[in-house]
């Protein structure tokens, strides 16, 4: 049993999360509006995953980084944890490239 993957899974969201509090892109921005947006998106992605595994698409497969807990026969915990990285990760993005390109717009053609 190892707490690898995990460890890393929870520095880079830290690292996103660092971000998005430097730049209130998404949950420094509106935390409410976040927790709803994430928790929807996560949920989304693990019905996604639930029924790859009810389907037989989606296997366990045990590595030596993850820890071994099992959320549901199938679905580790660091599953979970990366659904939820996934989600704030790319809503980062998303409210990063909108401010970038309202800047840009915002910019008269000649300073450019």
């Amino acid at each position: 049993m190892s707490w690898v993957y995990l460890a890393v899974l929870l520095v880079s969201a830290a690292c996103v999360l660092a971000v998005d509090r430097r730049f209130r892109l998404f949950v420094w921005h509106s935390p409410a509006r976040a927790a709803l947006v994430l928790a929807l998106g996560t949920a989304f992605f693990l019905a996604w995953d639930l029924t790859g595994i009810a389907l037989g698409v989606f296997l366990h497969g045990a590595g030596p980084y993850q820890t071994g807990v099992l959320l549901a026969p199938e679905l580790p915990l660091e599953e979970l944890v990366f659904l939820l990285f996934l989600c704030e990760l790319t809503m980062v993005l998303v409210q990063g490239a909108r401010r970038l390109l309202r800047v840009r717009l915002a910019q008269p053609e000649d300073a450019r």
